[in-house]
C-alpha cells in the first residue's frame, strides 16, 4: 500500500554499471529500489553489466554489453557473433581507442529496450549514465537523472597524479565521455543528487542552474551495518574500505600516514577491504615505505564478514580527497565505528561532529588524528555512539525514498 495515500508510480530505474560490491552504483540501486518497493510503488530495473543484487521482489532486466573492462576477461576479444550488433562494434572501439564507451552504448541498449514500453511506465530514472539514449528517452516520457558527483573531479585528479604526457592523454581519452553527459545534463529540469556539495560542484563544473537539483542524501542499510557489542573492538587496528588505485579516494595518503606512525613506535594494524591492482601504484607504495608487514588486505568479503571486520575495528579511516556523498563514513558509522575522515567533498555533510575531520591529502594530519584517537578510548567511544544515532536521525533509504517520490512527480508534472 502506498503510504504517501497518492496513487502508485511505475518507475523504470536504469543503471549503465552496477556492481553489487565496489563502486556505489549497484549499493545505490539496490537500496532505492527496495525502499521505492516498500513505499507501495512498482519497480522495475534495467542493467548494463555487471549488475546489481536486488531484493527477490524486484524485477531486473539484463542488458547485456561487451563488458571489456571485467577484470575477469579484461579487454577479451570479441567473437564475430558479438560484432554483427553494431552497438558492440561501438563498444569495441571505443574501448579499443582507450575510452570508456559503456554510458553511451548503455543508453542506445535502453532507448531500443524501451521504445515499445514507454506506456507501461510513469517515469525513468536513470543512475549516472547521461547518454544520447536517454536524452531521446527523455522526449518521450518524463525522466530524471542521478548525478552522484562531478566526474571532472576524477579526471582532473587522475591526469595530475601522472607526469607523463602520455599518461595524462590515456586519462583524457577515458573521461571523454563527460562531454556528453554535461551536454545531456542540461537538458533535464530535474535532477536528484545527493548532498549540498555535489548540487555546488555539478553546477558549476556542468553548467547547470542551482535551481534544477533536489538533494537527496543517500541512505545507509542499517539492516546490513549495524553494532555488534559482544565482539571487542582491538586496539590499534584501523579499517579502510578504498582499496582503489584511484588517487581520488586518498588510500596514497593514509598509507603514508601508517608509515609515519609505525616510525614512532605506534602498534598499528590497517585492514583494506578489498584488493589492490596486482603491481598497481598502491602495492609499490607498501613496497616503497616497507610497511607490508602492518597491511592486511582481505580480498572480496561476504556482507556478515563486512560486519563483523568493522566491531573488530579500533576506528574507520575515510581518506578521500574528494567524496560526492561517502557511503564508506556511513557504513562505518552505522557500525558505531570511530571516524576519521578527511573534508574532502560531501563528507562533512555526512560526519558532521561525530567523527574527526581533516584536511583531504594531508598525511600528517591523518596521523595526528589516528594518535588522537589511539589516546584516548572514551573519546572513541562517544564518537562511535554518536555516529550510530546520525545515521539512524539523517541517512535512511526511507527518507531518500521519499524525497526521490517527490522529485518523480515534480518531474511528471513538469513533462505534461
Amino acid at each position: 500500500m502506498n503510504k504517501n495515500n497518492e496513487e502508485p508510480l511505475k518507475i523504470c530505474l536504469l543503471s549503465y554499471r552496477s556492481n553489487p560490491h565496489c563502486g556505489g552504483q549497484g549499493v545505490y540501486i539496490n537500496n532505492l529500489s527496495k525502499a521505492l518497493y516498500n513505499l507501495g510503488h512498482h519497480v522495475d530495473v534495467v542493467s548494463g553489466p555487471p549488475v546489481p543484487v536486488l531484493d527477490k521482489k524486484i524485477p531486473l532486466y539484463y542488458l547485456p554489453g561487451l563488458d571489456l573492462y571485467n577484470p575477469d576477461d579484461l579487454f577479451r576479444t570479441p567473437t564475430v557473433k558479438e560484432l554483427a550488433d553494431p552497438v558492440n562494434i561501438m563498444e569495441w572501439i571505443g574501448v579499443s581507442t582507450m575510452g570508456f564507451p559503456e554510458p553511451f552504448t548503455f543508453g542506445i541498449r535502453a532507448y531500443q529496450f524501451l521504445k515499445n514500453k514507454f506506456d507501461q511506465y510513469d517515469i525513468v530514472h536513470d543512475n549516472q549514465s547521461l547518454s544520447y539514449g536517454l536524452w531521446a528517452v527523455k522526449k518521450k516520457i518524463p525522466t530524471i537523472a542521478t548525478i552522484h558527483h562531478p566526474i571532472t573531479v576524477d579526471r582532473d585528479l587522475a591526469i595530475q597524479s601522472v607526469r607523463s604526457l602520455w599518461k595524462k592523454f590515456k586519462h583524457w581519452r577515458w573521461y571523454s565521455f563527460i562531454g556528453m553527459q554535461k551536454q545531456v545534463a542540461r537538458k533535464f529540469s530535474q535532477i536528484i543528487t545527493v548532498s549540498e556539495c555535489t548540487k555546488e560542484d555539478i553546477s558549476r563544473e556542468f553548467n547547470i542552474p542551482l535551481q534544477n537539483f533536489r538533494v537527496v542524501p543517500n541512505g545507509i542499510n542499517t539492516d546490513l551495518f549495524y553494532p555488534i557489542p559482544e565482539i571487542h573492538r582491538e586496539p590499534g587496528r584501523i579499517i579502510v574500505t578504498n582499496s582503489a588505485d584511484m588517487p581520488l579516494k586518498g588510500l596514497y595518503y593514509l598509507l603514508q600516514a601508517v608509515a609515519d606512525l609505525i616510525k614512532q613506535g605506534r602498534r598499528i594494524k590497517l585492514i583494506v577491504i578489498g584488493t589492490p591492482k596486482e603491481n598497481g601504484g598502491i602495492v609499490k607504495l607498501i613496497q616503497k615505505l616497507g610497511i607490508g608487514s602492518y597491511i592486511k588486505f582481505t580480498g572480496r568479503i561476504s556482507d556478515n564478514e563486512f560486519v563483523i571486520q568493522y566491531a573488530r575495528a579500533n576506528m574507520a579511516v575515510i581518506p578521500s580527497v574528494y567524496e560526492g556523498f561517502g557511503l564508506p563514513a556511513g557504513e562505518a558509522m552505522a557500525c558505531g565505528v570511530p571516524v576519521i575522515s578527511t573534508t574532502g567533498g560531501a563528507l562533512p555533510e555526512v560526519v558532521g561532529d561525530a567523527g574527526i575531520m581533516v584536511p583531504p591529502a594531508d598525511p600528517g594530519a591523518l596521523a595526528r588524528a589516528v594518535t588522537d584517537l589511539l589516546d584516548s578510548p572514551e573519546r572513541a567511544a562517544f564518537l562511535g555512539y554518536a555516529g550510530y544515532q546520525r545515521v539512524l536521525n539523517y541517512f535512511t533509504w526511507e527518507k531518500a525514498a521519499q524525497k526521490t517520490i517527490k522529485a518523480y512527480r515534480e518531474t511528471i508534472s513538469d513533462y505534461r
